[in-house]
Order: structure tokens, then sequence, then C-alpha cells
């Protein structure tokens, strides 16, 4: 497996656990009160439980975005190495 293949399965993986870690947030989400409209971004949380999934979004999303910066630091690195033979 070259360089660019193994940058790519990288990203795949980490989209692929954003995802699941989403789906795993609106579902305990659902679990406790129904999200209207699956607007997970609501503009004022009323409760502790709106704040706490606010967070956790929130920390999703910061995981994702480190991992997806690592991979495409990794792809950068496999495109300049193939650039330079």
């Amino acid at each position: 497996m070259d360089a660019a293949s193994a940058a790519k399965d990288r990203v795949d993986r980490a989209l692929a656990l954003l995802e699941r870690r989403l789906l795993d947030l609106k579902s305990r989400a659902a679990g406790t009160s129904r999200v209207p409209d699956d607007d997970l971004f609501a503009p004022e949380p009323s409760t502790e439980t709106d704040r706490a999934r606010i967070h956790d979004l929130e920390s999703a999303g910061r995981d994702a975005a480190e991992t997806l910066s690592r991979a495409a630091d990794a792809i950068r690195a496999a495109l300049a190495e193939q650039e330079t033979r």
C-alpha cells in the first residue's frame, strides 16, 4: 500500500468514527427527549441536558477536526514525497 492510499484510509476511518460518534450522541439525546427536527445545534439550550449534549457534540467535533488534520498532514507528506521522486 502506498502512502497516499494509507492516508486515504486514515481519512476514511476518521470520517467513519465521526459519523458513529454523532449517531451515538443523537441516539442518546433521542432516548432522553426527542430533538425537534433533528436540530442538534439549537440556539438556546434550555436545560442542563441540552448543555451536556452540546458539549458532547463540540468535543466530538474537536476530536474529528484533530484526526482529520493529522490525516491531511499525512496526505500532504505523501504527496510531497511522491513529487520528490
